[in-house]
């Protein structure tokens, strides 16, 4: 699963528009416009070369992803020991699925209970413990990586939980 049709799936579950996509990419530090959003989010035929699609690189897809929360619960003013930037993601090295999970969970405010609950909705069983290896940063001794399925699995729990 690439990030475009990771991104497909997440407006699709939050019912969120065209024009929201690209504020939450500007809020995040991306410059994207309303056509640029709608050539993200078409689905590439493999059939034949598609140059009308744009792909979404990991670093595009992470601010995304800061926009998002920062779309649903507002900026938030940096403590003084703190720095003003996120730190960027490794490129080759991120798993994008994990930090889905955790960015998701932020922006919605979602207690560790939600999450196993849309997990359920999607017909998966998740334990506290592997929803928390899920969760960890990269390089902790308990930090489990986050496959495609299971990230499926998510985004269908959550069209379910807000759709449904």
């Amino acid at each position: 699963m690439d990030n475009n049709d990771i991104l497909i799936r997440l407006r699709y579950a939050l019912e969120i528009k065209n024009k929201e996509m690209a504020e939450i990419f500007k809020l995040g530090g991306a410059e994207v416009t309303v056509p640029e959003v709608i050539q993200i989010l078409t689905k590439s035929d493999d059939d034949y070369e598609d140059d009308y699609q744009i792909k979404c690189n990991n670093s595009m897809f992470d601010s995304f992803l800061n926009g998002f929360i920062i779309f649903k619960r507002g900026k938030q003013e940096p403590k003084p020991e703190q720095s003003t930037t996120p730190e960027p993601v490794s490129p080759k090295t991120a798993n994008v699925n994990n930090l889905l999970l955790k960015k998701v969970k932020i922006a919605l405010s979602l207690t560790t209970e939600d999450m196993l609950e849309i997990f359920e909705l999607a017909g998966i069983r998740v334990s506290k413990g592997e929803l928390g290896a899920l969760l960890r940063k990269e390089g902790h001794k308990n930090y489990k990586e986050c496959g495609d399925k299971f990230a499926r699995n998510f985004l269908k729990g959550l069209a379910i939980k807000y759709r449904g």
